[in-house]
């Protein structure tokens, strides 16, 4: 598990310091900094799969991500030319450490022949190991690996249909079964009440069908026919059932659900970093944060498994405050501008007419 992200002159950030837990939560409003962590774990992760970090590169514009030129990427205010980077794992005793120079607009390079700590770091995220991640922006369902927009995960659980997850894995709940397949299907109800994937001959095919408590069964509809909310979903249910020792990297899951739906999908998430799976997510909702909350107050996640991080500018740089958790799922601090639009609006509502 990462424990710890320090990023030096890297985009909007002149020093980030940055706790990592199983669950790890990154909000604040747009524009604030917290898509940048997520592009740096990908960035790395990019180049190690390329071959090119371990030549002393870093590949800015690939498939899981494009953040332009070195020139774009250093910090705008950086005292000196280097962009740092340096992870803690649990499970590695050498951080992953280097600092890469800007020798051409289009580059980011280091004269390191020995990045600190690459070799060990073989098969552990974002170096090696699996990296699921879900981008903020998805697409309809397509043929391939779940991929950075979703588009694949039909054809993703497809490929895996006779999967089961290991027993008592925590995803798992009532009598769903173990099979990733009736996981999935599982929580897509959980998420979306009554929605169920369209399986036939036992095995999934491109579809979604409709069955609630006291409703009509609704006959198979395409996946492109169907509301943004389960299409968006679908790719986040999915990276949420990766391997245990996997790094899951989420944009924006609550998108197009419903509150309630969005609440849920908290729930899964925190069962996804019980059964192992250590999840960074970015959120802009606050009911999917509840939820957490939730989880933690009904002892399902203890409250050092979970961290929050608030991103806020002051004084034209990036300031990152870090309330804690307690067991009743309360918070240690409550930042100004974190999730507290709804009792702003309320006052207003409640306020007596001029």
């Amino acid at each position: 598990m990462l424990e710890r992200i320090e990023l030096r002159n890297f985009k909007c950030f002149d020093n980030l310091n940055l706790t990592c837990s199983p669950l790890t939560v990154l909000c604040g409003g747009n524009g604030m900094g917290k898509s940048s962590v997520m592009q740096a774990l990908l960035v790395l992760r990019q180049s190690a799969a390329s071959g090119e970090l371990s030549r002393g590169e870093l590949v800015l514009g690939g498939d899981l991500t494009d953040i332009g030129t070195g020139h774009d990427v250093l910090f705008e205010g950086a005292e000196e030319p280097g962009v740092g980077f340096k992870l803690h794992h649990q499970a590695v005793p050498t951080p992953l450490d280097f600092t890469f120079h800007c020798r051409e607009a289009a580059r980011l390079s280091t004269d390191d022949e020995n990045i600190g700590g690459l070799d060990e770091w073989g098969g552990f995220p974002p170096v090696g190991g699996v990296v699921m991640y879900v981008s903020a922006e998805r697409t309809g369902p397509r043929n391939g690996h779940v991929s950075a927009r979703g588009e694949c995960a039909m054809n993703y659980l497809a490929s895996r249909q006779n999967e089961v997850l290991a027993p008592g894995d925590p995803r798992q709940v009532n009598q769903s079964g173990r099979r990733l397949l009736d996981v999935v299907d599982h929580w897509l109800q959980e998420v979306t009440p009554g929605a169920h994937l369209q399986r036939e001959a036992d095995s999934i095919i491109a579809g979604f069908s409709f069955n609630r408590p006291g409703d009509v069964t609704i006959k198979r509809f395409r996946a492109t026919n169907v509301g943004y909310g389960l299409s968006y979903a679908l790719p986040v249910l999915t990276a949420l059932l990766a391997p245990p020792g996997s790094l899951c990297l989420i944009e924006n899951p609550e998108a197009h659900l419903h509150p309630s739906g969005q609440t849920k999908l908290a729930e899964i998430t925190v069962r996804a970093a019980l059964a192992g799976v250590q999840v960074i997510v970015e959120t802009h909702s606050d009911h999917f944060i509840d939820g957490i909350r939730i989880a933690v107050r009904e002892g399902l996640i203890k409250p050092d498994a979970t961290a929050f991080h608030y991103f806020d500018r002051k004084g034209g740089k990036v300031a990152v405050s870090s309330p804690e958790v307690d067991t009743d799922g309360r918070l240690s601090s409550w930042p100004p501008g974190f999730f507290d639009q709804h009792e702003e609006n309320l006052v207003k509502l409640l306020a007596p007419r001029s």
